[in-house]
């Protein structure tokens, strides 16, 4: 059997259901094989870097291992960006790149290129076969390092030779499964009587929540203290939740920097974030001064980067946080009767009658199922989304602030929606964005998956043009582009479409149609606004350098 066979009959173990990448020369062998092997479905994109975000959105949503695929040269070195995405976000992602013969290289061969140490900085774990004997035992160590301890992406190099060599004998290694990270029983019971001791505190959750939300709620509810979300974890906590505040960083909220920089509590409870620059508004030195810090996490890295932290918790989160719980429960701590606030400010203002992005993005989400999932691109669309945007349901945001790639959001839609097929599943993004990789709009339609792509259209690097105007007083005539009808090229497409350039064009009766379509569809806003998007502090921490 060929050995690029029996890495599929290994992948099919594992429960793989999706290879996404871009079939090449250099791996020919996989794509061949995948003939026989009809478990595996190939999703064949329009550029590697879209397939890398596609795989990362479905390891995200299916807490398992996904593979992304590209050729030697070129194709890998579309797939670093996206490796690098995973790397910060967390996610088990098994990269294969091709690779020239073995005995072609150094000779300068066709789209030859040393991958392996290229990847190696952004994976947890990058390296090139030479031999077909070695194959199996590689992947097995590779998919084995992704789930372990801190999951992440792995890479390896596979020369097109050694993916046809045959391997007589084989045998395929048990699946491998994540040992849980279980923390320190002392270091807990020391964290609940800091807790009991101190009386008063907030509670900082961060991404790393994201599987523990009911956990962290009832933690919340125990010590009745108010829920502050990083805007990475926005989405996990209900908005009608009464301890919740609110965003704290970027595009954040006034109520949520009012508590950190002037409330009163003794405890920051941190859990599950790394406490980087978005999530504490530029490394906020209030976030943690006279008060005691507690950080969760399952990365020990994270501990004591910017800021002292006085109990650092190693461990799973789900673990530390049902630890904690027991703990506080023998102690005598009894969970309160929270009602939830039936105001959901989910329907717009009375008087929300300007044609503004705040109000288009409040428009269509009132109209949307509330079990939407929205996937966030990078624009300044995506300030509007953090600050006012609504958590109508569990895990309803994909907001990639952290790396921050743009066209990630495109790529993350097609993820989501091939890990939870039932799910709706809009996309919020820019025209700038959308000419990085709107190509996948096609990718979409050919597996019939029905996504709304929002394509926020205002002929120009939004982000960037108000960054410039308040930082420099003047934007550079380059930021501005020629408008582009999307809606047109949409049609060329064959993808139903319909462009918004009125608040009253925004109606149930057109969303319901465009969201029951078989496959993707398009909502072009056509709009050029000129509010201050709310971006909080990140002006002014760039403003900071060159004075």
């Amino acid at each position: 059997m060929k050995a690029a066979r029996i890495v599929l009959e290994y992948l099919k173990d594992l429960d793989v259901k999706y290879i996404f990448g871009i079939p090449a020369g250099s791996v020919n062998a996989f794509f061949d094989e995948l003939n026989e092997i009809t478990e595996i479905t190939p999703i064949v994109t329009k550029h590697e870097g879209a397939a890398s975000y596609i795989a990362a959105a479905y390891a995200k949503y299916t807490n398992g291992i996904s593979v992304c695929i590209g050729s030697s040269g070129p194709g890998g070195t579309n797939l670093v960006t996206g490796a690098a995405n995973a790397m910060r976000e967390h996610l088990p992602v098994l990269f294969i790149t091709g690779a020239v013969p073995v005995n072609t290289i150094g000779l300068n061969a066709s789209q030859e290129l040393d991958a392996a140490p290229i990847f190696q900085p952004v994976t947890k774990y990058s390296v090139l076969v030479k031999e077909s004997k070695d194959l199996l035992k590689e992947v097995a160590k590779a998919t084995k390092i992704a789930l372990s301890g801190v999951p992440g992406p792995v890479h390896i190099a596979i020369p097109i030779d050694v993916q046809h060599q045959a391997v007589p004998t084989f045998e395929l290694p048990a699946p491998p499964k994540r040992k849980p990270i279980v923390p320190n029983l002392d270091t807990i019971k020391e964290v609940a009587n800091e807790l009991i001791k101190k009386k008063n505190g907030y509670i900082f959750v961060g991404q790393g929540v994201r599987n523990s939300v009911e956990l962290l709620i009832e933690l919340a509810e125990m010590l009745d203290w108010p829920i502050i979300t990083t805007p990475q974890a926005k989405g996990y906590i209900p908005e009608d939740h009464p301890l919740l505040v609110g965003v704290f960083g970027f595009a954040g909220h006034e109520a949520a920097s009012s508590l950190i920089n002037e409330g009163d509590g003794k405890v920051l409870l941190v859990v599950g974030s790394s406490l980087g620059e978005t999530a504490t508004n530029n490394y906020n030195l209030n976030i943690m001064k006279n008060r005691f810090s507690i950080q969760m996490d399952f990365d020990q890295t994270v501990f004591n980067r910017k800021y002292k932290i006085d109990l650092p918790v190693l461990g799973d989160i789900n673990l530390s946080l049902l630890f904690l719980i027991e703990e506080l429960r023998n102690e005598g701590l009894i969970r309160k009767n929270y009602q939830s606030s039936t105001a959901i400010a989910k329907n717009i203002e009375d008087n929300a009658e300007e044609y503004n992005t705040k109000n288009v993005l409040l428009t269509i989400q009132k109209y949307l199922p509330s079990a939407t999932r929205y996937t966030i691109d990078i624009g300044e669309f995506m300030s509007y989304v953090i600050h006012y945007m609504k958590v109508l349901d569990h895990d309803s945001y994909n907001i990639n602030v952290h790396f921050g790639a743009m066209g990630s959001g495109i790529g993350s839609a097609l993820g989501s929606k091939l890990a939870e097929p039932d799910r709706p599943v809009v996309c919020i993004t820019g025209d700038g964005c959308f000419f990085m990789h709107g190509m996948e709009l096609l990718t979409a339609k050919e597996y019939n998956l029905p996504i709304l792509f929002v394509i926020m259209n205002n002929a120009r690097l939004g982000m960037v043009y108000h960054g410039h105007a308040l930082q420099f007083q003047r934007v550079h005539q380059s930021f501005e582009q020629q408008s582009i009808n999307i809606c047109e090229l949409a049609s060329t497409f064959g993808i139903p479409s319909y462009r918004v350039s009125d608040l009253t064009d925004i109606n149930q009766d057109m969303l319901s149609n465009l969201m029951n379509s078989n496959g993707p569809a398009v909502l072009e806003i056509d709009l050029v606004d000129n509010n201050t998007p709310p971006m909080g502090d990140r002006v002014k921490f760039l403003s900071s350098f060159g004075k």
